[in-house]
């Protein structure tokens, strides 16, 4: 299942509008440790399908959102729950770590 991708003008509707809760991945193209994270997050997406909504959002392309959230280094995921961040990973984690934070939200 191909992951969402957000941009700043989609990021209200997909994220903080959304009935489920949603992980957001910010991450570029040039940096390593994001698309090493990339196969994990996409298992998740798959795994948490209808409980949960997973969307990449690459900072380059879409500096407002990453500013407004204060992002400072990548891969961050922040988790949302009705429009609020709940939580934040910054770095390259274990499934397990994203997996328990996520199902913590559903």
């Amino acid at each position: 299942m191909a992951i969402l991708e957000v941009s700043n003008d989609t990021f209200e509707q997909e994220v903080l509008k959304s009935e489920i809760p949603v992980l957001v991945d910010l991450w570029a193209p040039w940096c390593g440790p994001c698309r090493a994270l990339t196969p994990t997050v996409e298992a998740i997406s798959a795994e948490f399908e209808g409980k949960a909504k997973v969307v990449k959002l690459n900072i380059d392309d879409n500096p407002t959102v990453a500013a407004e959230y204060q992002v400072m280094s990548i891969p961050t995921l922040l988790f949302f729950k009705d429009g609020k961040v709940q939580s934040q990973i910054i770095g390259l984690v274990d499934k397990s770590k994203i997996e328990s934070k996520l199902q913590s939200l559903v």
